[in-house]
C-alpha cells in the first residue's frame, strides 16, 4: 500500500489480525522469565452482540496489555464467557432451542466481533463457564471448600416466584413482583447451600486499606456491604409468658444510649415470637403474610412504608421501674440482621420516627446537638448527629460513646437468670452467601442425599456431574427436578438408592474464579496449580463496571481465601489494581407516537430532526446510557466496517476521562477517522524525507520527540488515555511543522516517526503495522519495545521568566538556564518593553528572582 492513497482501514486491517494470528503473537507462556504482568477486562456474558460499552472496556484492557509487552513484560491477557444464567433458559423457553445450542452461537457469533477489534488476546486460554471441563473443576472447588467446613446447608428466607418457580436475587424482584415473569413474589423458607462468607467479614474488611490501588468509591462500597457495627445485645424480660413460652425478648442495638427514649420493642415478621403470635391471631398472620410478599432487600425494607401490628405483648423498661413497652411485629425490621429485634427509639431512628407517628406511640428525645438546649426536641425528622445525653436519668450530660459504655457496663453487671442483661458484640451487615438456583443452565451442585447417610458428597471418580441435554422447559421449575434420571443415584456411601441434589450454582461462583483459572486453563488434574497461580496473581490491572463493584468483587475476594484454605495456592488479594470506566451515552430518539428511534433512522433536514424513512418529526431526547430498550444504540460492526476498529478505539481513547462516561457523536467518530488520516498522511510525507541530510541539528524536534514517549507511557501507566491521545494529536503538529522545515534532518524525522508509530501502536494497532512496514521496519509493530528516552534531551537549557516593570508584567524572556544574574539583567534591560518605561533613563533597582521572575524598578 502507497502512503500516497487514502488509508483503506478495514482491508488493512483485516490484513494485519490475520497476520498476527498467523504468527501466534499474543500467546503467552507460563514459563516466560520476564517480568509478568496480568491485565484482565470483566469476561462478557455471551449475548449475542458486544456494545459500544465492550468496545470501551475491551480497548483500554488492550492499551495496557500492548503497553506492557513493548516495556518488556510477558503478558497474560485472555478472554472468556460468564455463559451460565437465565437469560439461556429465557430463550429455550421463548425460541424452542437448548440453552447450550443458543449460548455457544452466541459465543462464536461476538468471539468474531471482538476480533474485529483487534484486540491482543490470547485465545488459546479461552473457555466458557459451561463448558464441562470448566464446571468439572469447579465442582472440585465446591467439595474441597465443603471437606473444609467453608460450605453449609441451611434453611432461609428466600424472595420465590410462583409462576416460575424459582428463586430471585433481591435485583430480580421490581416493586415486589418477578423481573420475568410479573408474578407477586413470595417469601419462602428453604434449605440452601451457604458459602461461609461470613466467617472471613473481618478479614474482607481489614483487607480493603491495602486495596490502594482501587477507586476510593468501590472501597467504601465494600466496608458498607460488610457493614462492620459494634453494639450491645440486650434482653428485655416480657410482662407475661408469650405463646411460645418465651419469657423474654433479645435486641441488637447499636444505639444502646438512647434507650430513655425507647417507645417500643418491634420483631422481624420471620420472627419465632411473631410466628408464635400469628398461630393464634388471624390479624397478626395476615400481616405476617403480607410482608413476606416484600423483597427481602435491605432498599426493597427501607423504600416500603413502614407497618406493624401490636401482638398485645409487652416488655418491662430495663431502667425505669413499672415502665413497659408495646411489642410489634413491623416490616422494616430484617431477621438475618442482629437478632430480628429491636427496640425503637423514634426521636434518633427515621424508621423508628415514621412508625412511631403511624401509630401514635412516644417520641422522646434523648440527645441534643452540643450547641443546643436541653429543651431541644425533634419534629418530624429524626436527629441522628452527635450531641449530649438529655431526658436519660443517670445518662443526662454525657457524650454519646460514654452513655453507651455506661448502658453497656450496667447490663453486662446486672445478671437476668444464669446469664448478664447485656453483652456487647460486634455483628455485620454481611450475611453468608447463598448459592442455591433452582434452574438448569448452571453448574451442578455435587452432593448426594440418602436417607440413612445424610448429604453425601459425589466422590471424585464421579465427577464431573454433567447436566443432562434431554431436558424440556414446556412447564416453569428446574427440569431437573422432573427428569426422568438425573435425580436417581445409588448413595456412593452406602448403595442404597438416594437423590441427586438438582439446585445449581449461583453464577457468581463461575466469575468468582475464573480470573485465577486462565492461568493453567487447560488443566485436568486439578482446578488451579499453586505455583503457576501464585506467580500469575493477583491481576495487575483488572478493568469493569461499577455494577459489579460489590458482589462480583467481594465474592472473588472471598473465593481466593477458600481456594487456599483448601489448599490450591494462596492469593488472598485476587485484583491488585482495578479501574471502572464510565459508560457509553447517545442521545434518544422518539417519534410522533412517542415510539422509540435507532440512531440510523434520524437525520437532520433542515436544521430538524426526522425519520429518515417516513419523514416524520423526531424529538431529541436526553441524552442516556446506550440500551437496547430506548434504541440509542450504536452497531459496532456498522462503525467498523465502515471506518475501521482503529477509528472506534481512537475515539473511545479520545477527550473523556476513562472513569466517566463519554457521549457518543458522529462528530466525534468523523474527527477520529480523520486523525487516522492524518496520521497515514504525515508519516507518509515524512519517509521521501528520511535520508535526507538537512542543514540543522534536529534538536526541537527531537526534545519534542523525546517529552513525547515519557509523558504518554507516563499516561497509560495511570490509564490517563485521553491525555494520552492529546499528547498525540500534540506530536502530530510537531512532525507538521518539522517536516515545513528544510532544515531538519532526515534522521530527526526516522527518530519521530519511529517512536511516534510505537507510541499509538497500543491505541490503534492496525494503523501502526502498515505505516511500520512502510518505513521500512521489518517483524510486526505489536512486538516492538517501546522508545527509550534519552534523558539529556528532557533537560531543559532555557527557561522563560515573566519581565514586570513597576509591579506590572510587560514582557516575558528566555534565556540560559545557568544564565547569572548580571547576564539576565542585560538580556532584560535590553527589551523595547522595557526601555519604553524607562524613557532613556538607566533603571532605579533590577530584582531578579532565581527561576521565578525579573522585576524591574522605573
Amino acid at each position: 500500500m502507497s502512503t500516497s492513497e487514502r488509508y483503506n482501514a478495514p482491508a488493512s486491517e483485516a490484513k494485519w489480525r490475520a497476520a498476527w494470528e498467523e504468527a501466534d503473537l499474543f500467546r503467552t507462556q507460563n514459563d516466560d522469565p520476564r517480568p509478568k504482568y496480568y491485565v484482565l477486562e470483566m469476561f462478557p456474558y455471551p449475548s449475542g452482540r458486544i456494545h459500544m460499552g465492550h468496545v470501551r472496556n475491551y480497548t483500554m484492557g488492550d492499551v495496557v496489555a500492548r503497553f506492557r509487552r513493548a516495556k518488556g513484560y510477558n503478558v497474560l491477557h485472555p478472554m472468556g464467557w460468564d455463559a451460565f444464567g437465565m437469560p439461556a433458559e429465557n430463550a429455550a423457553m421463548q425460541n424452542k432451542i437448548h440453552p447450550r445450542e443458543w449460548t455457544y452461537a452466541n459465543i462464536a457469533a461476538m468471539k468474531a466481533q471482538l476480533k474485529s477489534m483487534g484486540l491482543s488476546l490470547d485465545w488459546s486460554r479461552e473457555f466458557a463457564t459451561c463448558d464441562v471441563d470448566y464446571y468439572h473443576q469447579q465442582q472440585r472447588l465446591f467439595l474441597a471448600f465443603l471437606a473444609e467446613g467453608l460450605v453449609t446447608r441451611k434453611t432461609s428466607k428466600v424472595n420465590w416466584d410462583p409462576v416460575d418457580q424459582t428463586v430471585l436475587a433481591n435485583e430480580q424482584v421490581i416493586d415486589g413482583r418477578g423481573w420475568r415473569s410479573g408474578a407477586q413474589v413470595e417469601q419462602r423458607e428453604l434449605s440452601q447451600w451457604f458459602f461461609k462468607i461470613t466467617d472471613y467479614a473481618e478479614d474482607l474488611l481489614d483487607a480493603i486499606d491495602g486495596l490502594e490501588r482501587w477507586p476510593d468509591k468501590v472501597r467504601l462500597m465494600q466496608r458498607n456491604w460488610i457493614g462492620r457495627s459494634e453494639g450491645l445485645r440486650m434482653r428485655f424480660p416480657l410482662k407475661s409468658t408469650a405463646p411460645d413460652g418465651s419469657t423474654e425478648i433479645e435486641v441488637f442495638t447499636t444505639r444502646p444510649d438512647t434507650i430513655f427514649g425507647a417507645s417500643f420493642v418491634a420483631v422481624a415478621a420471620g420472627h419465632p415470637l411473631a410466628r408464635a403470635v400469628a398461630a393464634a391471631r388471624p390479624d397478626v398472620a395476615a400481616f405476617v403474610e403480607e410482608t413476606q410478599r416484600m423483597g427481602t432487600s435491605a432498599v426493597a425494607i427501607e423504600s416500603a412504608e413502614k407497618k406493624g401490628v401490636d401482638t398485645g405483648l409487652r416488655v418491662a423498661h430495663p431502667f425505669i421501674e413499672g415502665e413497659v413497652l408495646p411489642v410489634y411485629v413491623a416490616n422494616f425490621i430484617l431477621m438475618e440482621y442482629g437478632t430480628g429485634a429491636i427496640f425503637g427509639c423514634p426521636a434518633h431512628d427515621q424508621r423508628d420516627l415514621d412508625f412511631a407517628l403511624k401509630y401514635d406511640l412516644p417520641v422522646i428525645t434523648v440527645v441534643r446537638p452540643n450547641d443546643a438546649p436541653d429543651t431541644f426536641d425533634v419534629g418530624v425528622e429524626a436527629y441522628t448527629g452527635d450531641g449530649v445525653l438529655i431526658n436519660s436519668h443517670f445518662l443526662n450530660g454525657m457524650s454519646i460513646p460514654a452513655a453507651k459504655d455506661e448502658i453497656a457496663t450496667r447490663l453486662e453487671g446486672r445478671m437476668m437468670g444464669n446469664a448478664p442483661q447485656g453483652e456487647r458484640k460486634v455483628n455485620y451487615r454481611l450475611r453468608d452467601w447463598g448459592i442455591s438456583r433452582q434452574r438448569y443452565w448452571g453448574c451442578p451442585i455435587p452432593v448426594i442425599h440418602c436417607e440413612a447417610c445424610g448429604i453425601v458428597p459425589v466422590p471424585d471418580d464421579q465427577l464431573p456431574v454433567k447436566l443432562p441435554d434431554d431436558v424440556t422447559f414446556d412447564v416453569p421449575g428446574n427440569p431437573l427436578d422432573r427428569h426422568p434420571t438425573f435425580t436417581k443415584v445409588d448413595c456412593p456411601s452406602c448403595g442404597a438408592p438416594a437423590r441427586r441434589e438438582t439446585d445449581t450454582m449461583d453464577t457468581f461462583v463461575d466469575s468468582s474464579w475464573y480470573f485465577a483459572r486462565f492461568t493453567t486453563p487447560h488443566e485436568t488434574s486439578a482446578p488451579l496449580i499453586p505455583s503457576i497461580m501464585e506467580n500469575w496473581l493477583p491481576v495487575d490491572q483488572y478493568i469493569g463496571g461499577v455494577e459489579h463493584a460489590i458482589l462480583h468483587l467481594l465474592y472473588s475476594r472471598f473465593f481466593m481465601r477458600a481456594v487456599a484454605k483448601a489448599g490450591y495456592g494462596n492469593c488472598p488479594e485476587p485484583f491488585a489494581g482495578l479501574f471502572t470506566q464510565g459508560m457509553v451515552t447517545h442521545e434518544t430518539y422518539k417519534d410522533e407516537a412517542g415510539a422509540w428511534v435507532f440512531p440510523e433512522d434520524v437525520v437532520v433536514r433542515d436544521g430538524a430532526a426526522v425519520h429518515a424513512k417516513t419523514g416524520g418529526p423526531i424529538t431529541v431526547g436526553a441524552i442516556e446510557s446506550m440500551s437496547k430498550s430506548k434504541k440509542n444504540v450504536v452497531d459496532p460492526d456498522q462503525i467498523i466496517a465502515g471506518y475501521g476498529a482503529d477509528t472506534a478505539r481512537w475515539f473511545m481513547l479520545s477527550d473523556t476521562p476513562p472513569e466517566r462516561d463519554i457521549e457518543w457523536t458522529d462528530g466525534g467518530v468523523d474527527a477520529a477517522h480523520r486523525f487516522v488520516q492524518r496520521v497515514w498522511r504525515l508519516i507518509g510525507e515524512a519517509i521521501p524525507r528520511m535520508n535526507d541530510t538537512g542543514s540543522g541539528d534536529g534538536l526541537v524536534l527531537r526534545k519534542a520527540s523525546h517529552g513525547f514517549v515519557r509523558a504518554i507511557e507516563n499516561d497509560i501507566e495511570t490509564l490517563g488515555f485521553n491525555r494520552a491521545v492529546a499528547r498525540l494529536y500534540e506530536w502530530a503538529n510537531a512532525l507538521q511543522k518539522a517536516l515545513a522545515d528544510p532544515e531538519t534532518p532526515g534522521s530527526a524525522l526516522r527518530e519521530s516517526v519511529d517512536a511516534m508509530i510505537r507510541c499509538f501502536a497500543p491505541m490503534m494497532p492496525h494503523l501502526a503495522e502498515e505505516c511500520w512496514k512502510a518505513i521500512g521496519n521489518e517483524g510486526f509493530a505489536a512486538a516492538a519495545a517501546w522508545p527509550t528516552v534519552d534523558e539529556s534531551l528532557l533537560v531543559e537549557d532555557t527557561i522563560t521568566l515573566p519581565v514586570q516593570v513597576n509591579g506590572k508584567k510587560r514582557a516575558e524572556v528566555t534565556v540560559p538556564k545557568d544564565a547569572s544574574q548580571a547576564e539576565i539583567e542585560g538580556v532584560v534591560l535590553s527589551l523595547d518593553e522595557v526601555q519604553r518605561f524607562l524613557e532613556g533613563r538607566p533603571p532605579r533597582r533590577v530584582i531578579v528572582v532565581p527561576q521565578r521572575i525579573v522585576n524591574v524598578v522605573a
